[in-house]
């Protein structure tokens, strides 16, 4: 008999660097969409299915983080104004360098959406971190993993790519 898949997998849930760093959409679901419940199953099968051990928060707020810590989630948050600055994308980065470096790190991003402004900074992280070299692969990267083009704001957050 097949064991039984615990919880429910958050929307847009998919890794970026295979077992280390993943982007969901908000767990619980977003507005008025949000439900306990819900997020209490997508936090259950981010644990037990994904074996995450540590979230990276993007919400404007501490929405979420008492639950994260509840169920043994290392938490950051970093909250993400619309329009970023430097100095936010250099938080951004810091923030996931120091989530990553975490003992056996299995890291989950999140926001409202994944949007272009998530995309680039992705991007942006796998150029800034040495993981990719070139900004443009750095790119078609991204977005073959989220499924979508990214528009001029997301592929301004992509050191070098800014006018690809």
């Amino acid at each position: 008999m097949g064991r039984m898949v615990a919880g429910l997998k958050p929307r847009g849930f998919t890794w970026v660097i295979n077992d280390r760093l993943a982007v969901s959409e908000r767990v619980g679901g977003s507005g008025f969409q949000h439900r306990k419940v819900r997020r209490e199953e997508e936090i259950t099968w981010l644990v037990e299915e994904a074996e995450i051990n540590t979230i990276v928060s993007m919400l404007p707020s501490n929405q979420n983080l008492a639950a994260y810590r509840q169920a043994g989630i290392a938490t950051y948050s970093v909250p993400m104004a619309i329009p970023l600055d430097d100095r936010d994308v250099d938080r951004f980065f810091a923030t996931l360098d120091q989530a990553l470096a975490r003992n056996h790190a299995r890291v989950l991003i999140h926001r409202e959406t994944i949007d272009d402004t998530m995309g680039g900074l992705l991007g942006g992280y796998l150029v800034s971190s040495g993981l990719v070299d070139d900004p443009i692969l750095a790119l078609a990267v991204i977005q073959q993993i989220l499924g979508r083009a990214l528009g001029p704001e997301g592929r301004s957050l992509i050191p070098e790519a800014a006018g690809n």
